[in-house]
């Protein structure tokens, strides 16, 4: 696609959301008042802490991981611990366990031959004070 022909699309859409402004508000700019808000989509957007956020929540999105959370505030636990207590395979845990030791929320380390979890308290404080902050 050539490069003035997205152009033109982008000015526009601008028109057309200009003109949805002016409608929506009681502006008497909209130039500005685009220009304005445009600012804070990209202030938004550079924004790292939404993308810690969404590893955060993306992490939590899943009611066996939101278990073994709750399971581990408890003690440190073995993955064959787990695997009694959620009734799930080893693969499917680990998996499970993967996926929240990269957001950081737990930690694992080896106890002889197994591998014992427990979660860091720090860094779920450290998430649930940016998700207060961001959204209230």
């Amino acid at each position: 696609m050539n490069y003035l022909i997205v152009l033109d699309m982008n000015i526009k859409h601008e028109k057309e959301i200009k003109t949805k402004l002016i409608k929506c508000e009681d502006i008497e700019n909209p130039d500005l008042h685009f220009k304005q808000l445009r600012g804070l989509g990209d202030e938004m957007i550079q924004n790292t802490s939404f993308e810690d956020l969404t590893i955060f929540l993306n992490a939590l999105a899943n009611k066996k991981r939101l278990i073994i959370i709750n399971i581990l505030k408890e003690k440190d636990r073995c993955v064959c611990e787990l695997e009694v207590v959620m009734d799930e395979s080893q693969p499917s845990i680990s998996h499970h366990l993967k996926i929240l030791e990269n957001a950081g929320l737990i930690r694992g380390w080896k106890k002889g031959k197994f591998t014992h979890y427990d979660i860091i308290e720090e860094q779920i404080t450290s998430y649930l004070e940016l998700l207060n902050q961001k959204l209230v």
